[in-house]
């Protein structure tokens, strides 16, 4: 027994020593300490023969050190036992290569893949071996030959990535694309390997290539895959028109079975802002789909594009859709979303907030969940605060934070209290609101909250009267009720008569994003570059430079963006515009950005 004791502490001591011996040694490599990485390496060699770990950081060593006959015996040696594998043939041939002798180093190259016809499972070692010391136009040979041995075998993955090391950009796509032939359960890894070499340039040349393999895939084989890829790779270049043709066949060759697919890229399109080919896609779900649910969501969505850029006329013909809609589908708990939409409607576009208010408090004798109770009650205080109605509006805001705790709702209904009061120019109310939601999960909702808050004590603490902070907070309402006119003027005010104190730079903001509205892009820049200039150190700046830069942005002046996108990715990391300045400063650039 005590013997036995003795030999597993020797083991273990024996293991233990190994294994700091091993971390040292790999310390020693990685610091290009060759001479002492060597010396371990050789006795861990030496006591653990059988490695393949050790002989090969051994074999490493010795040919960093340019001790290349070492290497080539210790190699040898392994070979004549029948040690490891056929992938040591490549390792020879790679130490007469750095050697310089290219003649044997091609021998034993030629070996090496020689031996795949007698067992091809050799190429997976083989290929890897030439891989790893960048020998691709080897790996290349080894892997075709192992599919040409065995069709079963498929190492179309390992090609497309060496193809892609090798910026052989058709040959990769044509590769990936064999892979998916091959089996598709490779799809989203070769979506997303793919997604590394397209941009959204449609006459980029790698989309080119790209789009000529597919289109001739899909006119060759009438597989459903090639339609998917194509609609993905038009998706990408949101041409969504395209894409939509690409899902109406998907559609038709699976027997009709989901309009999912269909339903998905209309919603892109939708928040792309392409409008018409969103309105081609939702028409076609109203025609095609057997489910209310459905037809009603892409129903809203066609309403909603038609509001887009409605004038009043139009408002009688997108009251009467409704109304057909509501008609149709009925005035239940299933059709919410769409009572909700037509309660909006009434009281933001038809200008019938006494109405809206009746129709919703009908919806309210509906069977509903606190959920559903809760989006009727924060829009008919939305639609209160519209109108001034402030007081009735902070009860039904209280109301929904009651029945949603703890979910974003309830703090969205919070900050509607704040600014509510801040409207009606509660202060003191407003503040103490703000302060609980300067923690809130959502980041949007807490940002918000952080400049309000700013807003109201930096203004309170320099003017008392508060005088400046009432002439913005009206001015804020009137934004609200989309009396942009109106605000802008009362900005102006502002502007012009509390000049250098810290509201100053609230109003350039507020004023900026009225005057883009209102489409004069020439006066928001000026307001943008005003705060750029004068309050370089202000919680505002990331607005300023980001608005700054979409502005010259969306009008095609790329190069005067970039510097303003750059300067907030370097200077702002913490900005809720920081993905979006990144991506537009990485595409500008001419990065891949996916």
């Amino acid at each position: 027994m005590r013997r036995s004791v003795v030999i597993l502490t020797i083991l273990l001591f024996t293991c233990l020593a190994n294994a700091q011996n091993e971390a040292l040694a790999r310390q020693y490599f990685d610091d290009g300490k060759f001479e002492k990485a060597v010396s371990l390496f050789e006795k861990l060699y030496k006591a653990n023969s059988g490695s393949f770990t050790y002989f090969k950081a051994l074999v490493e060593c010795y040919q960093q050190l340019e001790r290349f006959e070492d290497s080539q015996s210790l190699l040898e040696s392994q070979l004549n036992q029948g040690r490891f594998s056929a992938a040591l043939w490549v390792e020879i041939g790679y130490n007469y290569q750095l050697k310089g002798d290219e003649t044997r180093a091609r021998e034993n190259y030629d070996k090496a893949i020689k031996s795949i016809s007698e067992n091809v499972t050799n190429a997976y070692g083989i290929g890897n071996a030439f891989r790893s010391h960048t020998l691709l136009d080897y790996a290349i040979e080894t892997y075709k030959k192992a599919m040409e041995i065995n069709p079963d075998l498929n190492f179309n993955y390992n090609l497309a990535l060496i193809y892609g090391e090798l910026n052989a950009i058709e040959q990769m796509f044509e590769t990936y694309l064999n892979l998916l032939a091959f089996d598709e359960k490779f799809k989203p890894r070769v979506l997303n390997s793919l997604g590394n070499f397209i941009t959204d340039d449609v006459n980029a040349e790698n989309n080119q290539l790209l789009r000529k393999q597919l289109l001739r895939r899909s006119q060759t084989d009438q597989n459903v895959l090639w339609n998917e890829l194509l609609s993905w790779f038009f998706v990408q270049q949101q041409l969504y028109g395209s894409a939509f043709i690409q899902e109406k066949s998907i559609y038709k060759k699976s027997d009709k079975q989901t309009l999912g697919r269909i339903v998905n890229l209309g919603r892109s399109a939708y928040e792309a802002s392409d409008l018409e080919a969103a309105r081609q896609i939702f028409s076609y779900v109203v025609e095609n789909s057997p489910f209310q649910e459905v037809t009603l969501e892409a129903e809203l969505y066609i309403i909603n594009i038609d509001l887009e850029n409605h004038t009043d006329k139009d408002n009688k013909k997108i009251n009467e859709r409704f109304l057909s809609l509501l008609e149709q589908f009925g005035k239940t708990k299933q059709t919410i979303q769409l009572q909700l939409a037509y309660g909006k409607f009434l009281a933001f576009e038809m200008g019938k907030p006494v109405e809206a208010q009746k129709f919703l408090n009908e919806m309210l004798q509906l069977p509903l969940n606190n959920f559903e109770e809760a989006k009727i009650k924060m829009l008919l205080g939305d639609i209160l605060v519209y109108h001034e109605q402030f007081n009735r509006a902070l009860i039904l805001y209280s109301q929904v934070q009651r029945k949603v705790k703890n979910d974003v709702m309830a703090q969205d209904a919070r900050f509607k209290v704040a600014q509510a009061s801040f409207y009606k120019g509660d202060f003191k109310w407003a503040e103490s609101q703000l302060k609980v939601l300067k923690s809130s999960t959502s980041q949007l909702i807490a940002n918000d909250a952080l400049q309000l808050k700013l807003l109201i004590s930096d203004n309170s603490l320099e003017d008392s009267t508060q005088t400046a902070l009432k002439i913005y907070a009206k001015a804020d309402l009137l934004a609200y009720q989309n009396k942009n006119k109106e605000a802008i003027s009362l900005l102006d005010e502002i502007l012009q008569n509390h000049k250098g104190e810290s509201i100053e730079d609230e109003a350039l903001l507020k004023q900026a994003k009225l005057l883009e509205k209102m489409n004069e892009p020439d006066k928001a820049r000026l307001n943008y570059t005003k705060i750029i200039e004068f309050f370089p150190d202000d919680i505002l700046m990331d607005d300023a430079l980001f608005g700054l830069a979409n502005l010259y942005y969306d009008q095609g002046l790329e190069e005067k963006a970039k510097p303003y996108f750059e300067q907030l990715v370097l200077e702002h990391p913490d900005s809720i515009f920081f993905v979006q300045a990144r991506n537009a400063y990485r595409k500008i650039r001419g990065d891949v950005v996916n």
